[in-house]
């Protein structure tokens, strides 16, 4: 008992001893400072927990999911989600989803879009025939989709062949204002078409190579092409009435591709004058193997020829008669000065609509409204359109080539972020097909990146000739354009030059395409670079770069340069003269 007292007035008497310890230490003034850092620091961590945990389960709502339908991946923007196979018709439902990392997504992409883009290239090794009536590639037996940069290249030429001739029984060509396959869609009966078509073809209003409204061409340009046609193609050519000259291409070693097809615009006005048929002859830059057959050496090589083939083969037949010569019937190109074919008289009969050209050309940052050779620009504009009015199957497989390695991924992205189901499961696609599709939407161009700016920078050895500068200008005037149409970001390049290439590097704000092709170093002559290309490809890239130029939104370039020159009466011609043309210099004539 006594043991116990004991053990609870010693437990008491140390209880007492803390408390008073305690409260000494309470009231000392270092131990308030530590208490109420104490108590602050529990508030601060508590408002940083709540704090974390509010934003830890914001940043998980908007974690990206994936859902699984057996589609394509693609994006939403509206919800910052990848979705797989979302139908924008389809009602909401539940569905599983699992987290990934934004890098695993875009390999999954990437993925799908090499095999897409792997497949289109295979198939442009491939022949027409052995693709789907549809246009759907087949690899291995499965159907993939359509590639929309590229063309039917057999089933185009088949059409544009039908166009440039007459029709059976009739004095003119199916133009009419319906147009590519609509030309073939059945009617209640064949006399019914028959009437239809001979009451819609109209003397000049629908040139199937002829695209925009008047005003959005040099001035007559349906009309003076219709002319050209007719002129170029008389219903019987061995009537005794008809005359003919026959020109080679110009093939001075310092002639380019530009001056040749400036000096066939020359024999072609002395042509229309003398009342003759221009029959082209040996056209040195198609002499190489990959012109085949009867186009080898021959302008017909990369675009239709521009007579008829009974009229080339009379012209040709009357060369070996001397009686011909002696009375005019045939002329050859050097039966005429180089001045009558570079500086000759352009042809009246179409007035003179040079004199009402709407000044849409800027150089130096005047809009020029008036040259001395204006006659001469608005001549090889319309020269030059009748003459690649229409592009041979060999010259469209070039450009399904050139669009397809500029173009060719941007185009299989686009694809597959529009479909809803996966590549291998194209199978039905045929069976879809609509009459709208193949009558009616056959008819657009090739899928190219809108809008786009046409700009060759012309260097090097053309000091000679005319002013060259940097390119630093060139972008000085596409940033021009830029600031009035910011949608603008893309530009197709073309240029001899290695340096501008490089420089292009340095424009992260801008998308330019090129063709891939061996390029000057320093102020190599043209003829010594070209002959180091190979007959072949230094006539193939330059042809494709100016029919691509043609295709764009924009211009700018150098007009001092012939090729430039001929880019603008493309344009001219092309139902775009409301799109400019920005340069850097003038020609040496005007």
């Amino acid at each position: 008992m006594l043991g116990t007292n004991m053990e609870s007035f010693d437990q008491k008497s140390l209880e007492r001893v803390l408390s008073q310890r305690a409260l000494q230490m309470g009231n000392s003034f270092p131990c308030k400072i530590c208490v109420v850092g104490f108590l602050c620091g529990v508030c601060l961590t508590s408002l940083f927990l709540a704090a974390l945990t509010s934003f830890g389960a914001f940043e998980l709502a908007r974690t990206p999911s994936l859902t699984f339908s057996g589609g394509i991946l693609k994006t939403d923007s509206t919800s910052g989600y990848a979705i797989i196979g979302s139908d924008c018709n389809s009602k909401q439902k539940e569905k599983e989803r699992i987290t990934f990392s934004q890098k695993s997504a875009i390999i999954e992409i990437d993925e799908r879009v090499q095999r897409l883009y792997s497949v289109w290239s295979n198939s442009l090794s491939k022949s027409a025939s052995e693709k789907g009536q549809s246009g759907i590639s087949r690899l291995d037996g499965q159907n993939f989709p359509d590639a929309p940069h590229l063309e039917n290249c057999r089933l185009r030429v088949e059409i544009n062949r039908r166009l440039d001739s007459r029709a059976e029984n009739e004095s003119s060509p199916p133009w009419t204002i319906w147009k590519g396959m609509l030309d073939n869609f059945p009617l209640t009966t064949d006399e019914q078409q028959r009437y239809l078509r001979h009451q819609l073809t109209s003397e000049s209003a629908y040139l199937p190579w002829i695209t925009g409204s008047d005003e959005e061409n040099y001035p007559l340009t349906r009309k003076v092409q219709h002319d050209i046609w007719f002129h170029q193609h008389p219903s019987n050519c061995r009537d005794p009435s008809i005359r003919f000259l026959v020109a080679d291409w110009e093939r001075l070693p310092g002639f380019g591709i530009g001056a040749q097809i400036a000096g066939m615009c020359g024999l072609l006005a002395i042509a229309i004058k003398e009342k003759r048929v221009l029959v082209t002859n040996y056209y040195n830059r198609a002499d190489h193997d990959g012109c085949k057959g009867t186009s080898r050496s021959s302008w017909s090589c990369y675009f239709f020829p521009e007579t008829s083939q009974e009229c080339r083969e009379r012209a040709f037949e009357l060369m070996q008669s001397k009686e011909a010569w002696e009375k005019g019937i045939i002329r050859a190109k050097e039966n005429y000065t180089s001045k009558e074919i570079w500086a000759g008289r352009i042809p009246r009969i179409w007035g003179s609509p040079w004199s009402y050209m709407q000044p849409t050309t800027e150089i130096n940052g005047t809009l020029i409204a008036y040259h001395h050779k204006m006659d001469r620009r608005w001549w090889r504009a319309q020269a030059v359109r009748y003459l690649m009015r229409f592009q041979s199957e060999y010259t469209c497989n070039l450009m399904n080539t050139a669009r397809h390695e500029a173009f060719g991924w941007e185009a299989a992205k686009m694809v597959l972020s529009n479909m809803n189901s996966d590549v291998e499961e194209q199978d039905a696609v045929e069976k879809d097909r609509h009459d709208i599709e193949k009558f009616v939407w056959s008819n657009h161009k090739p899928w190219i990146p809108k809008p786009l700016l046409s700009m060759h920078v012309r260097m090097g050895d053309k000091a000679c000739e005319m002013k060259v500068v940097g390119f630093q200008e060139y972008m000085h005037l596409a940033e021009r354009i830029k600031k009035r149409f910011p949608h603008l970001n893309s530009i197709w390049l073309s240029t001899e030059m290695q340096e501008v290439i490089d420089k292009s590097k340095s424009c992260p704000h801008w998308r330019f395409y090129y063709t891939n092709v061996t390029r000057q170093e320093g102020n190599t002559l043209m003829a010594t670079y070209e002959a180091s290309l190979g007959r072949e490809t230094s006539t193939n890239y330059p042809l494709v770069n100016f029919l691509m130029a043609s295709e764009a939104d924009f211009f700018i370039g150098a007009l001092g340069s012939t090729w430039c020159f001929l880019i603008d009466g493309m344009r001219n011609t092309g139902g775009k003269v409301m799109s400019g043309y920005l340069s850097v210099n003038k020609d040496r004539y005007w």
